[in-house]
């Protein structure tokens, strides 16, 4: 099998693996559209509305486990269930806000991990990755600032004030490691997941008004979520692929 050949091949194995992929990802397009149609503002705080919201997470870790193996467990999988987790202690927010706060660090630091392991590509000898990480340290530092008042008047204000600082240091650290894997898909999901959480924070806090800010907080947040999950199975098919090129 020649060059030429190879690389038709392999276009047409991606091509099917995409497909399959999407075969893979309707469950949670279709949890995610139950979740939706069933939001209420009323259904805070049930234990049904808590499974519906935890779904999309659960199905995408499930997902990803089918494609990467169990080693993802300790990466985007395993950060996926810990934002299941996440997302279920925060239907109940005031009496869990804090340990949803605390799934969601833990899930950070996973995809921190991922994003730093070899099966991400990063060039090294460029330099334009280390310009946008500045960028986001002071874009984070500034919102903590803005933030600083109001996490102050918060009934728990003891456990807020560095709990969201150390909240925003992981997501921006997340950020910045997703910049560093040069995948469009990845660094568009740490991104995205970034303004959620930002839409979020301002309205939990009492720093701004946001009309319909629950659909913009939950349809970024799983839009992130998906980019993440097919960004990490994109590129263990891709490391894959150009294995094989290179035995052929």
């Amino acid at each position: 099998m020649d060059i030429l050949e190879t690389d038709a091949f392999y276009r047409r194995q991606r091509r099917n693996m995409s497909c399959s992929l999407f075969v893979h990802l309707v469950p949670f397009f279709l949890a995610t559209a139950a979740y939706f149609y069933v939001w209420t503002p009323a259904s805070v705080g049930s234990t049904m509305a808590a499974g519906v919201k935890s779904a999309p997470a659960l199905l995408l870790a499930a997902v990803v486990l089918i494609w990467n193996g169990p080693q993802s467990l300790l990466g985007v999988a395993g950060g996926l269930l810990c934002s299941a987790l996440g997302d279920f202690c925060l239907v109940w927010p005031e009496q869990l806000f804090i340990h949803g706060m605390a799934a969601f660090a833990a899930a950070h630091l996973l995809y921190s991990l991922t994003f730093l392991s070899t099966r991400y590509s990063s060039d090294s000898s460029s330099k334009w990755p280390r310009v946008f990480y500045p960028v986001l340290f002071l874009t984070g530092g500034s919102f903590y600032f803005y933030l600083y008042p109001y996490l102050q008047k918060a009934p728990d204000s003891e456990l807020l004030v560095p709990g969201v600082g150390l909240y925003i240091l992981l997501i921006t650290l997340m950020g910045s490691l997703a910049v560093r894997t040069r995948s469009l898909i990845t660094v568009l999901g740490s991104l995205v997941f970034m303004v959620s959480d930002v839409t979020l924070a301002v309205q939990v806090f009492k720093a701004a008004v946001i009309e319909n800010g629950t659909v913009v907080v939950m349809v970024t947040y799983y839009l992130s979520q998906l980019l993440i999950a097919v960004g990490d199975v994109k590129t263990v098919e891709s490391n894959d692929d150009f294995s094989k090129w290179k035995r052929a």
